[in-house]
């Protein structure tokens, strides 16, 4: 079955191309004009990848991630026009997966695409292949400092005993961090470890998945003890 993209663009022409060229990749494609529409369309279509423009009519596409990301996990690809860094930074926060602005290639958008779904099908794919047998049951492996415990065999955090949802990439940044504990790691060299070398977004992502994990095992996020960070550098895990 191919996989089932949503495209949510009001520019008509541009919607139609988009609709057309990834339709020819091999997707099957619904586009929709309206932010409302679309949240209806996605709810309907449960898509498997969703590319976004920020500035609609009806609905903006930060709010629409902010609502869809309460019922659905599938990566937002964010079309913007506009080239300001916090643009992007805040399309990342609320939920968008990775983002391109306007002008963009056509060629550069389906790789992107492919690349962000190839990466939920690796996450999927990683999470079958952990899960542990119910016999015997698997050895396990726990990292602990302090009140954090990682098990890397169930790919389970807790804080003070109690469980800490993550999301796949928050996990894999965490257990980078932590095995290089004491080693200041710049941006670059995590974006790489942790995102893949394809991976086409900025370091800024690093940076908001940072702050997504200290909100969730410090004591006091905004005075991290564990997550550091090394101003112009990149950040260091002290446990």
């Amino acid at each position: 079955m191919p996989e089932k993209i949503l495209v949510v663009e009001d520019e008509v022409a541009l919607n139609e191309t988009l609709v057309y060229n990834l339709t020819r990749s091999g997707f099957e494609v619904q586009g929709v004009l309206d932010g409302k529409e679309a949240l209806q369309m996605a709810r309907a279509m449960k898509p498997d990848l969703i590319i976004l423009d920020i500035l609609l009519p009806g609905m903006d596409g930060l709010e629409f991630t902010r609502q869809f990301r309460q019922e659905a996990k599938a990566p937002i690809l964010m079309l913007t026009a506009q080239s300001e860094e916090i643009d992007r930074v805040v399309g990342l926060e609320v939920g968008a997966d990775d983002y391109m602005t306007k002008p963009f290639s056509m060629r550069e958008l389906i790789a992107r695409v492919k690349s962000l779904l190839r990466r939920v099908r690796l996450d999927q794919e990683g999470a079958a292949a952990v899960s542990p047998p119910e016999v015997p049951a698997a050895p396990k492996e726990i990292i602990t400092f302090g009140n954090l415990s990682i098990n890397t065999t169930r790919y389970e955090v807790q804080v003070n005993g109690n469980p800490v949802r993550l999301k796949p990439k928050e996990y894999e940044l965490l257990l980078f961090l932590v095995r290089h504990r004491g080693q200041v790691l710049s941006r670059t060299l995590i974006l790489e470890r942790v995102w893949g070398w394809d991976f086409a977004g900025g370091t800024r992502t690093v940076d908001v998945h940072v702050r997504w994990l200290r909100e969730k095992i410090e004591s006091d996020p905004t005075h991290p003890t564990r997550i550091i960070t090394i101003q112009g550098v990149g950040y260091r895990f002290d446990g």
